[in-house]
């Protein structure tokens, strides 16, 4: 069943993504070689308890952290210890905020200062179909319109779309009707109307789409261990617009490494 938000709800939504929107800055700002993912990790949880909320992952059907960090050929799900970041890493940050009883959620990958060209160009696709299915996002459109703008920019350069992973409503339920996937075709779903609220999240992938899950329940990576990138963004159905209510400012704000259109 699909909960279709009032405009309080929507509001409260905007409040919890703007927290969120924070916590990854303050992430962003210790993202560098050296750093152990755990201390990401208590960076986030100590920002949304301080600034009022909890984060949404945490007890999450026995997930332990804030974050979820996934690191190079990890998709989602990687959980935060003792790694230390490596100049050569890719790491895709995901974290949710609980508010007033309503959940945002959002997700941004990283690159290092000496990852690949071939990756940088893997994260500014998935990066730029996030936004094509954005722009899909729309009162009369259907959810195949969302996935099919994502797969069909992606794939021409011979990316992988994961297929068993995919976006999803979200409100007083971090995981909420409908699913939103990455792959499908134009005019098939269901339909979009005013007042869904969706997290839209490509998971791209350099190699195969093939993946596996780790023996301890939660991690994700690609089967041929080439890397993957991750952005998310939870976004607003309106009558006459889309609305974007998570944001990536406060992590180009504070991220050292400015990697984006460094080529184009």
């Amino acid at each position: 069943m699909i909960h279709y938000k009032t405009d309080e709800e929507i509001q409260l939504i905007r409040e919890s993504a703007q927290i969120l929107g924070k916590a990854h800055g303050e992430v962003a700002k210790r993202i560098k070689p050296g750093v152990k993912t755990k201390e990401l990790d208590q960076v986030a949880e100590e920002f949304i308890r301080d600034s009022g909320g909890s984060p949404s992952f945490k007890n999450y059907h026995g997930f332990p952290s804030a974050l979820c960090i996934s690191v190079n050929e990890t998709v989602v799900h990687g959980f935060p210890g003792t790694y230390e970041l490596k100049e050569t890493d890719v790491v895709s940050v995901d974290c949710g905020v609980k508010f007033k009883g309503f959940h945002s959620d959002s997700a941004y990958t990283y690159p290092l200062e000496k990852v690949s060209r071939e990756v940088l160009d893997l994260l500014e696709r998935t990066y730029e179909s996030l936004y094509l299915g954005i722009a899909q996002a729309k009162t009369g459109n259907r959810m195949g319109d969302v996935s099919f703008a994502i797969q069909s920019y992606v794939e021409q350069f011979g990316y992988g779309v994961v297929r068993e992973l995919v976006g999803h409503g979200v409100g007083k339920d971090l995981h909420e009707d409908p699913e939103v996937p990455n792959y499908g075709k134009r005019g098939k779903g269901v339909k979009l109307e005013a007042g869904m609220v969706i997290a839209i999240e490509p998971m791209i992938n350099l190699g195969t789409k093939n993946v596996v899950q780790e023996k301890d329940g939660w991690t994700i990576r690609t089967s041929d261990r080439k890397p993957s990138a991750h952005f998310e963004h939870t976004v607003v159905v309106h009558k006459d617009r889309t609305e974007v209510l998570t944001t990536h400012e406060y992590i180009e704000q504070n991220y050292s490494y400015k990697w984006r259109n460094k080529s184009r």
